[in-house]
């Protein structure tokens, strides 16, 4: 049974740093088979939407436009891993981010559709 979950969320001041880190388990992995992934935010009543992803080789990636030049996605596929690096953050950037996973064939698929979520973590951007 696929398992995605999300750590490093927290609280942090405007202007400031944090980094999430998806971690799946339970497939054959990143070194043996292609599977993009994709982070994606809710903040409290808005719809979601995605913020960022890689393509299953990782050579395909995609980014909101507001977090260009500010989030950086990256993978580590040793360790099934796939991180989200966010810098000079901002209160809008406020809400339950999400990552999710799917099987890739073509290793080239970087989008929206997924189907293996995981429960979210929280980012809250306040002084």
């Amino acid at each position: 049974q696929l398992q995605v979950v999300e750590f490093g969320g927290g609280l942090v001041q405007p202007g400031g740093s944090l980094r999430l880190s998806c971690a799946i388990s339970g497939f054959s992995g990143f070194t043996d088979d292609y599977y993009a992934v994709g982070w994606l935010r809710q903040a409290p009543g808005k719809e979601r939407e995605g913020v960022s992803c890689t393509s299953g080789t990782g050579i395909t990636t995609l980014y909101k436009e507001s977090v260009k030049g500010r989030f950086t996605i990256s993978r580590d596929n040793a360790k099934n891993t796939v991180y989200l690096q966010m810098n000079s953050l901002k209160p809008e950037d406020t809400a339950v981010y999400y990552c999710a996973t799917t099987r890739d064939y073509s290793g080239s698929y970087c989008g929206w559709e997924y189907d293996w979520w995981g429960q979210g973590t929280q980012v809250t951007v306040s002084s």
